[in-house]
C-alpha cells in the first residue's frame, strides 16, 4: 500500500472546535468592519517579488530569510504574500483607488513565511487586516485603534492592553536616528552581531532587540521624546486624547519601534497583561494585534507621498484566545422514520432552510432509532416523517411558538 502523504511542516488542517473558533474570529471581524464602514477587498495571493522587497525592505528578515519566492514560466520572480499592506498599497496605486481617498479597506486570508513553526505561528498562517489610506489626520489612527479595541472585546478577549508609542514625523525621526547611531557606535563592539550589522542601516531595530547583549544598552539610549517637533507632539497628543474620548485604555511604550524609514507617528501593539489568561496561552510578550502609520510607503512603490495607517492580527492567535467553539446545534432536525418518505423529508428540509433556519437530515441507521438519536444529540426542534396505516404522518417536537412556525413552513 502506498504511504499516505502528510501535511507540510508549518501548515495545519483546521477542524472541529478549532475551525469553529477560527470562523468566529472571521465572522466577528466582518461584522465589526461593517460597523466602521471599511470596504472589503480581496488581494492576489502572490505578487511580483519587488512589491515586497521595495515595500518591506531588503534588509528585513522577512525579505532576506522568510519569503516564499519562485520564478514563473515567464521568468518573472513572484512571491507568496508574507503580509497584506504591501499588496494593498500596490493595488491602491495600480488601480487608481486614489479617487476614493480617504479609503478604508479590510481583508483577511492566508499569508506565507518560511520561519520556525511554533505555538500559534505557522508557515501558512492567516490574518485579518484593516487600513486607512489617504488620511493624514490623527483621527484616522484613533478610529483604527477603536475598531481594534472593539473587535477584541466582541471576541471576548480580556487581559489585553494597547501599547502605544510615537515615532515622530520625518524630521523627528531623522534627528533621533542620528543620535541613536552616535550612541550605539560608542558600544559597537559589545553589541550582538545582528545589531552591529543594523547600526548604520537600521539603528531603530536595535531598540527592539531581544538579545541580552543589546538590551543592557537600550534603557539609556536616546528617547524619541527628546527629538519630537511641535507638530509631532501635537499629533501624538491628538491620538491619545482621542483614545481617551473613545474609552480605549492604553499605556505608553517607549521601546515600541518600527525599523523601516517610511513609518511615522503612531506605532502600537495589543499585548497580553502579565498574569492574564491571554498571557498564559500565548506568553506575556506576544503581540495579538499590531500596526502603525506608514506615511512613506507609497513612495517606495513609485507613488506620490500618501499618508496611511493600518493594523493586522493573526487569526490563529485570536482563535487560541477565543477558546473552543463547539459547532452549534441545528435549528431543526428532520427525521425519516420510514425510508419510503425520504422525498417528503427532503422537500421539508428545503423549505426550512429557505426560510433561514439551519437544518440536519437524519436518514441513516435504524429508522426506529433515529428520533431518539436526534433527541440525544440535543435537538429541541424535530420534524419526524413516518407511515401510519399507509398514510404519511408528520410529528413535530418543539415548543408551541416554534411548532406553529414549522407547521406554517411545511404547509
Amino acid at each position: 500500500m502506498a504511504k499516505t502523504p502528510q501535511a507540510i511542516r508549518g501548515t495545519q488542517d483546521i477542524f472541529g472546535a478549532d475551525a469553529e473558533a477560527f470562523a468566529f474570529v472571521v465572522e466577528t471581524f466582518e461584522r465589526v468592519r461593517r460597523l466602521y464602514r471599511f470596504r472589503r477587498v480581496e488581494m492576489p495571493v502572490f505578487e511580483k517579488t519587488e512589491v515586497f522587497s521595495r515595500a518591506i525592505g531588503e534588509t528585513t528578515d522577512v525579505v532576506s530569510k522568510e519569503m516564499y519566492s519562485f520564478e514563473d514560466r515567464g521568468g518573472d520572480s513572484l512571491t507568496l504574500r508574507p503580509e497584506f499592506t504591501a499588496g494593498i498599497a500596490r493595488a491602491y496605486l495600480s488601480n487608481g483607488w486614489q479617487q476614493h481617498a480617504p479609503l478604508k479597506v479590510a481583508t483577511h486570508g492566508p499569508l506565507f513565511r518560511y520561519e520556525r513553526p511554533q505555538k500559534g505561528r505557522y508557515r501558512q498562517f492567516h490574518q485579518i487586516d484593516a487600513e486607512i489610506i489617504g488620511a493624514a489626520e490623527p483621527q484616522a489612527d484613533v478610529e483604527l485603534l477603536a475598531m481594534a479595541d472593539q473587535l477584541l472585546k466582541e471576541l471576548g478577549i480580556e487581559g489585553v492592553t494597547l501599547h502605544l508609542n510615537t515615532l515622530g514625523d520625518g524630521d523627528s525621526r531623522e534627528a533621533w536616528r542620528a543620535a541613536l547611531v552616535e550612541y550605539f557606535r560608542a558600544v559597537k563592539d559589545e553589541l550582538s552581531e545582528d545589531s552591529r550589522e543594523r547600526l548604520e542601516k537600521n539603528p531603530l531595530r536595535i531598540l527592539d532587540s531581544k538579545d541580552r547583549r543589546d538590551q543592557r544598552f537600550v534603557a539609556d539610549a536616546p528617547k524619541i521624546d527628546d527629538f519630537l517637533t511641535e507638530e509631532a507632539k501635537a499629533f501624538f497628543e491628538a491620538v491619545t486624547s482621542g483614545l481617551d474620548a473613545a474609552g480605549v485604555k492604553w499605556q505608553r511604550a517607549e521601546s515600541l519601534v518600527r525599523g523601516l524609514d517610511y513609518y511615522r507617528h503612531t506605532a502600537f501593539e495589543f499585548i497580553p497583561d502579565e498574569g492574564s489568561e491571554a498571557a498564559g496561552k500565548l506568553g506575556s510578550q506576544s503581540t495579538i494585534l499590531g500596526g502603525g502609520r506608514y506615511d512613506g510607503l507609497m513612495e517606495s512603490l513609485g507613488g506620490a507621498p500618501t499618508p496611511a495607517v493600518g493594523w493586522a492580527a493573526g487569526i490563529e492567535r485570536l482563535a487560541m484566545l477565543v477558546g473552543d467553539k463547539d459547532e452549534p446545534n441545528a435549528d431543526v432536525v428532520v427525521v425519516v422514520e420510514n425510508d419510503e418518505l425520504i422525498q417528503s423529508a427532503i422537500a421539508a428540509i428545503g423549505k426550512i432552510r429557505a426560510a433561514g433556519h439551519s437544518a440536519d437530515l437524519m436518514a441513516t441507521g435504524s429508522p426506529r432509532k433515529r428520533f431518539d438519536k436526534a433527541v440525544k444529540a440535543g435537538a429541541d426542534k424535530i420534524v419526524a416523517f413516518d407511515l401510519r396505516d399507509g398514510v404519511e404522518h408528520v410529528r413535530i417536537k418543539a415548543d408551541d411558538g416554534a411548532k406553529d412556525t414549522i407547521e406554517k413552513l411545511l404547509d
